[in-house]
């Protein structure tokens, strides 16, 4: 398992439209995680070399305090 890449800049323009696969849900940037946060979903999506992975199998389940 690869370690976030912190403090990753994502385009703010790609984050305006980008919304969860599973949900359809607007996603929270979490810069500290280089993830995508989908809170609707319980999910959150990589960010890899700076670019969000957006498979819901690649996702990460958030746990109760997340």
């Amino acid at each position: 398992m690869s370690t976030p890449e912190t403090n990753v800049d994502v385009d703010p323009r790609l984050l305006e439209i980008l919304i969860c696969p599973v949900s359809r849900g607007p996603l929270i940037y979490d810069r500290e995680k280089a993830e995508l946060v989908s809170a609707k979903a319980r999910l959150a999506y990589p960010i890899r070399d700076g670019v969000p992975i957006m498979l819901p199998e690649d996702a990460r389940d958030l746990g109760e305090g997340e």
